[in-house]
Order: C-alpha cells, then structure tokens, then sequence
C-alpha cells in the first residue's frame, strides 16, 4: 500500500506568451482567456534590449496560472503534443510549447486570434509542501520527499498516456 504522504498531484498550470509588439500582445492576452477562461497577467521587461526596442517597464508577454480543475485542460493541451522528450522534464516540472493553438484539438481557429503559440509550465507536489512556503515556521522538504525526474515523467506515463523520446 502506497502512503498518503507520497501521492503526486498537480499543483499548478501556468501559460506563457511573449511578443515585443503591443497589438500581437493583446491577441495573445486573448488567446489566454479563450484556452483558459482566466484573465491573464501582463508581464514586463526588466531590462533594455535596443535590438529588439524592449526597455524597462514595457509590457512583453502575459501568463495566467490555473490552480483548480488542471487534469482536464491539462489533457487538452497535451493533446496537441504528439511526444515529450525526456529533457522536457525536470525534477518536479514538465515545460513544453505549443507552436499553434489551433493543434489542440479541442480549440477551433478564432479569426480575431490569428495564429499563435505559447509555453506551457507544469508543476508537481506532494502533500507537506506548503511547510517549505508558509509565513510562520517554515522548514525545508527533506531530500526523499522531493519529486525526482524519474518520478515526474512516470506520473505522466501512468497518468496521461504521453509518448516520451530519449
């Protein structure tokens, strides 16, 4: 019998977006509210890059965290990924991208959006985490209840039925 104290779940999703340009900032603002149903936040550059006329304080990108009812969004993104490789993965997290929304099989193309992509971050825990995050009396995860790389891409496996590569 598995304990209760080992059980992974899903802790958080979080969609990211980025673009230099104002208007295909506000499409992706858009496309983030139609896969999420969430309104996103819009992140800002933090340092001058002349190349691409970024300077400090300009809105970059935007990105909503979704907290509760993951496993189904989860399954629709993971949809419109045919395969994961391993180097995807990491203690803990999956990162992966999506280059067009509309290969998300569940999303039809929306003429306003255009075509777009974004990253898709994927975070595990266990129960006991929040020890490590509270206020008060705060404690460090010891090293066997962390989530290992082997641990992550094995609940995927069992979890969602992905496809890894080497």
């Amino acid at each position: 019998m598995k304990e209760n104290m080992r059980k992974i779940s899903i802790e958080s999703i979080t969609l990211h977006c980025s673009t230099a340009d104002p208007n295909k900032l506000e499409k992706a603002v858009k496309l983030l509210k139609f896969i999420t149903k969430a309104t996103p936040v819009k992140t800002l550059a933090k340092k001058r890059i002349p190349a691409f006329k970024i300077r400090p304080g300009l809105p970059i990108g935007c990105k909503v965290t979704i907290r509760k009812n993951t496993a189904e969004l989860l399954r629709a993104l993971l949809a419109g990924v045919p395969k994961l490789k391993e180097k995807q993965f990491n203690p803990g997290f999956l990162s992966f991208g999506i280059k067009e929304y509309i290969e998300i099989p569940s999303l039809p193309y929306q003429r306003e959006i255009g075509i777009m992509g974004f990253d898709v971050v994927v975070k595990l825990s266990r129960p006991g985490y929040r020890v490590e995050k509270r206020r008060r009396a705060k404690s460090k995860i010891g090293r066997r209840h962390r989530i290992t790389k082997e641990e992550t891409i094995e609940y995927f496996k069992n979890n969602f039925k992905v496809n890894i590569e080497k």
